[in-house]
C-alpha cells in the first residue's frame, strides 16, 4: 500500500478532530447519544438493507464510535488505521466493552478476511483511504453474494470545487475528492448494483450521501 502525503496528514488530522470534537463530552452521554444515531441510521436504510442477528458484519473504517456499537447481536469486525492509537488517547473507547467486536488496526487496503460479510458498512471512511480502487476492490471482494454494502460518502455538488479541492488542500480529512455519480461508479464497476441511496446531509459544496449495494454473483 502506497501511503501518500495527503494520506498521512488526513490520518493525523483525523485523530487530532477526535481529540478536540470529544474534549469536555461526557463519555457515557456522548456513547449513548451516537448508539441512537447510528440506530436511526439503521432504521432509514432498513427499507433497503436490513441486518439481523447473528450476522457477518464488517465495520470499515470504523473510527472510535462506529455503527458497529449499534450491533451487539452480531459478530462484527471493525477495522481503522488508527485503532490503536483511538484506545490509547480516547477515554470513550475501550476495546473490552464490545465483546462480539474484533477489532483490526489496519487500512482498508490491507485488511484481509476469510469470512464473506453479510453486510459491510463504510461510513465516514471511504475518501479517508490512501488508495480509493484498493479499498473498493478490498470491500467488494469480502461481501457475499447477495450481500449488502452501505458506503456514506461527501459528494460534490459542483464540479469547480470538486477540481479545485483536488488541487489544494481545501479539506484536508478527506484526500479524495468525487461527485454522486463518480461514487456510484466505484460499486456499479466491481459487480455491485446499487439498491438504494439516501441524502442524509444536505450542504453548499457536499452532499452527505449513503449508498446501499448489492453483490450479484
Amino acid at each position: 500500500m502506497r501511503k501518500t502525503i495527503k494520506w498521512n496528514l488526513a490520518q493525523k488530522a483525523e485523530l487530532t478532530w477526535w481529540k478536540n470534537y470529544l474534549r469536555g463530552k461526557d463519555d457515557a452521554e456522548y456513547l449513548v447519544w451516537k448508539k441512537n444515531y447510528w440506530n436511526s441510521v439503521l432504521s432509514e436504510i432498513a427499507e433497503s438493507c436490513t441486518v439481523n442477528n447473528g450476522m457477518n458484519v464488517l465495520d470499515a473504517g470504523c473510527g472510535p464510535a462506529g455503527i458497529f456499537i449499534a450491533l451487539p447481536n452480531c459478530s462484527v469486525d471493525a477495522v481503522d488505521p488508527l485503532m490503536n492509537d483511538y484506545e490509547k488517547n480516547l477515554s470513550h473507547f475501550s476495546k473490552a466493552d464490545y465483546p462480539n467486536v474484533e477489532f483490526h488496526h489496519s487500512p482498508l487496503e490491507t485488511y484481509s478476511s476469510n469470512k464473506q460479510y453479510d453486510v459491510i458498512f463504510c461510513l465516514n471512511a471511504i475518501n479517508h483511504v490512501s488508495d480509493i480502487n484498493l479499498s473498493y476492490d478490498h470491500l467488494t471482494s469480502m461481501l457475499k453474494p447477495g450481500g449488502k454494502m452501505v458506503v456514506s460518502i461527501d459528494a460534490h455538488n459542483f464540479l469547480f470545487f470538486k477540481y479545485l479541492f483536488r488541487i489544494i488542500p481545501g479539506d484536508i480529512l478527506h484526500p479524495h475528492q468525487y461527485d454522486l455519480n463518480e461514487y456510484s461508479s466505484f460499486l456499479t464497476e466491481r459487480n455491485c448494483k446499487i439498491v438504494g441511496t439516501k441524502r442524509l446531509k444536505h450542504e453548499f459544496i457536499f452532499d452527505h450521501y449513503v449508498h446501499i449495494a448489492e453483490r450479484i454473483g
